[in-house]
């Protein structure tokens, strides 16, 4: 009995790592079981609420590459930083140095960014240049009260054909060149948790998360008081199995065991 699924009403799913890994011709591999796991939490009646860090791509680009891979699910399932950096900018009147990806460059088409008062990092993969850190950096230095968003604080993810480096490791390098703090507003952010909870409408003890992230999702959600479980696919090594600051609630192979030890628990066999 997986003590970790009592009294649980809503879940809260990573992507990248537990649902698929990126990466490669056809964009990426599915997990496997992941899609009938995903089917399982549907039937079940609980509530579910995908919770990513994707900076690579829109919202609505990375949705329908799932939808194409097999799984059922909607845009407005989402919970993503790009969308919520945008609503971000404009409750602040603020207006962006953007260093993030192309593909994701649509999600701020309706943004102001003459005149940048702030930098907005995320994983832009090969845009991650000398000569773009460097522009960033000179755009912090050249702010009043330079403000540096980050799209997530990941070290790395996987893609298909092994690790990559995350968005965290030049978030970082940033910080200490202009002596700032971040604002991170991905996982492992509390705002980024507790808005999520929200749009189920469930308290943070009803709520499971599931991650590959010992650090952003499991350690992210558990702050904010939801129970997490950590899969063992994705960038998960067993190195997090002893960490010094985050034990996870619970740790199982991949998603679909989390489902079964969660279903049963519940007493269904769906």
């Amino acid at each position: 009995m997986a003590t970790w699924a009592n009294g649980v009403r809503a879940v809260l799913l990573d992507i990248s790592g537990v649902l698929y890994d990126s990466g490669g011709a056809a964009g990426g591999t599915v997990i496997p079981g992941s899609i009938e796991a995903v089917n399982r939490i549907r039937h079940s009646g609980l509530k579910l609420r995908f919770c990513t860090n994707e900076s690579q791509a829109t919202r609505s680009h990375f949705v329908r590459k799932l939808q194409r891979f097999g799984f059922t699910i909607s845009e407005d399932e989402v919970t993503a930083p790009g969308p919520a950096a945008r609503n971000l900018l404009k409750e602040r009147g603020l207006r962006p140095h953007l260093l993030v990806h192309d593909d994701l460059l649509p999600e701020f088409d309706s943004v102001d960014i003459s005149e940048p008062n702030c930098v907005i990092i995320g994983d832009a993969a090969e845009n991650f240049s000398y000569q773009n850190l460097n522009r960033a950096f000179q755009a912090l230095l050249n702010m009043e009260k330079p403000i540096l968003i980050s799209l997530g604080k990941g070290r790395y993810y996987k893609e298909t054909d092994g690790l990559k480096l995350d968005v965290g490791a030049y978030m970082k390098a940033l910080e200490y060149a202009c002596d700032i703090p971040a604002e991170v507003v991905g996982k492992p952010s509390p705002n980024f948790f507790m808005s999520a909870l929200a749009e189920m409408g469930v308290k943070p003890d009803e709520a499971l998360m599931v991650g590959d992230d010992l650090v952003n999702d499991i350690g992210g959600a558990q702050s904010c008081g939801i129970r997490a479980v950590l899969v063992r696919t994705g960038k998960y090594r067993p190195s997090d199995e002893k960490h010094p600051d985050v034990t996870a609630n619970g740790y199982v192979d991949n998603l679909a065991q989390a489902v079964d030890l969660l279903l049963s628990s519940q007493g269904s066999h769906l």
